[in-house]
């Protein structure tokens, strides 16, 4: 063995660490277009103490580090692009405790979505959390720091939102808890009415830290879940059906689908509503309030309410829907990609027109689905493309097309959602814009710097210094410090904020948790 690999072994046990390329294999490819990198070396610890003691070793070997949940974010967010250390989180996955009057769980951070769900299930049946549309096997933290949606995503927000705490190892080996949590025991507030810094970690996807713990956000579980159908050919009349849909605050779970098969979707767009309720008389009272709020759209036969067969019911009703898994190979070729920008409700016409030009003009098949966030404050327009990975020629015409969904997302007004490489340096002009507010970009005059691969923050000197603390010189402590902020440039006012000049990857510098050694950003003030 390598000394890397002894060192790793005496931290977590040799079963748990490995640099055969057999299993390095499965950790440097998913199931989307980017091309597979290999990591270095494999680790699965089981504490936040070991995941220290990796991290420390990673910053004095100069390794990068990629946590990894399940590997299931599909867009390459952890391929290790520049090898180093895989973290693989699934030994850390216990339930710690719940809170049943305070409605919240406290989790490690590989525990899973199906593992957290068949413990509430069994234990707190009056109780449940926001399950995203994916495999079981996903992990809470994982979904939680890429913005992902679930099921309660229309009544919520986001995944993101529904968390009330964070423990993380920071690239320095520190740990850092966020929230209640920081100065309680108790874990009932991820920041309000201390300052909320989850934004260091969410959205950054791993590279600003290792989450171990996560407190999550748990609600009402009701005795009764049905769905109903409501078809309508009309696309631009979506966002009206969805604004009066909303306007109950009947509806659970709003999701519309538009696809060319099977042929009862052809066509046409599928608004799909979930309500729940605890009593036969709450549940019809839910459904003909949803059925009058388009009574408007059924008069002008702009659409209708589609009997939804009793063998289907089941599969709509699954959490999480194991559907999404079966569709995602009807190609049988293992490949499967989409590009998911967060966009308003109003651009759904276009959003579906978009994507029906694109699978005909490359000959592809797609999936159009739209998941309404908040009550139609925005939606996640998921423009999904499968492929056979065996077909390069496929694969490059599915890269073109995802290609064109970025261009035309930023140019309708959308943010991307888990951007991929190509999505991170693909504009409407022609140039490189990133996934970030346009105050944090980077100045296209500042001196050189090392491109952007993939991820996000690769190092942000004074809050998560990979280097060793002699190296360090004086400790800049928790502040965001003015070199690394948006600060006000004589401006009158001071919430006018200006990008600060990008620095420069020590070479010392770990990447933190990037898969790449990626330019320094900016923070900004809260």
């Amino acid at each position: 063995m390598t000394d890397i690999v002894q060192s790793l072994a005496r931290i977590v046990g040799e079963p748990y660490v490995s640099n055969h390329p057999e299993e390095a294999y499965f950790y440097a490819r998913d199931p989307g277009l980017m091309p597979p990198h290999e990591p270095d070396y494999v680790v699965v610890p089981k504490s936040v103490e070991e995941i220290q003691e990796i991290v420390r070793l990673a910053g004095r070997e100069k390794l990068p580090v990629v946590p990894m949940g399940a590997g299931l974010a599909l867009t390459g967010l952890v391929i290790p692009l520049k090898g180093g250390i895989v973290i693989d989180m699934k030994r850390m996955n216990r339930i710690l405790a719940v809170n049943e009057t305070g409605r919240h769980a406290i989790v490690e951070g590989g525990t899973s979505q199906g593992y957290l769900k068949a413990y509430l299930d069994k234990h707190h049946p009056r109780l449940r959390h926001s399950i995203p549309d994916s495999p079981a096997t996903a992990t809470i933290a994982a979904n939680v720091m890429i913005h992902g949606q679930g099921r309660l995503t229309q009544q919520y927000g986001f995944n993101s939102d529904m968390i009330c705490g964070l423990e993380v190892v920071l690239a320095s080996g520190e740990i850092c808890h966020i929230g209640s949590c920081a100065l309680s025991p108790d874990w009932f507030s991820k920041g309000p009415p201390l300052p909320d810094l989850t934004g260091l970690f969410l959205g950054w996807f791993g590279a600003t830290g290792i989450i171990t713990k996560i407190g999550v956000k748990l609600y009402p579980k009701k005795k009764m879940r049905d769905v109903e159908i409501f078809i309508t050919d009309r696309d631009d009349l979506v966002p009206a059906m969805v604004y009066e849909l909303t306007h109950t605050e009947m509806v659970e779970d709003i999701n519309v689908f538009a696809q060319p098969k099977p042929m009862i979707f052809k066509d046409n767009h599928h608004i799909t509503l979930f309500f729940t309720g605890d009593t036969d008389e709450e549940m019809e009272f839910k459904r003909k309030t949803i059925w009058h709020s388009l009574d408007p759209f059924i008069k002008s036969k702009d659409g209708g309410f589609m009997g939804v067969p009793p063998v289907m019911k089941p599969t709509l009703l699954d959490m999480p829907q194991r559907s999404v898994s079966r569709f995602a190979d009807v190609k049988k070729g293992g490949g499967f990609e989409y590009s998911g920008p967060i966009i308003m409700v109003d651009k759904y016409p276009a959003c579906t027109r978009k994507i029906v030009e694109l699978a005909e003009k490359y000959d592809l098949g797609y999936s159009g689905m739209a998941r309404i966030i908040g009550r139609s404050h925005a939606m996640m327009y998921g423009f999904a493309f499968t492929f056979n990975r065996a077909d390069p020629d496929m694969m490059e015409r599915t890269r073109k097309a995802l290609y064109e969904v970025s261009v035309f997302a930023l140019e309708a007004g959308g943010v991307f959602w888990k951007a991929t490489v190509d999505e991170s340096r693909s504009g409407a002009s022609g140039t490189r814009v990133l996934p970030f507010p346009s105050c944090c970009r980077p100045d296209p005059t500042a001196s050189a710097r090392p491109e952007r691969e993939h991820g996000a923050v690769c190092w942000l000197p004074g809050l998560w210094d990979p280097r060793p603390p002699h190296r360090r010189g004086r400790y800049r402590g928790p502040a965001l410090r003015k070199e690394i902020s948006c600060e006000s440039r004589g401006e009158a006012d001071p919430r006018v904020f200006r990008p600060c000049r990008p620095r420069r990857t020590p070479k010392m510098g770990l990447g933190a948790f990037s898969g790449s050694e990626t330019c320094l950003r900016n923070s900004r003030r809260a």
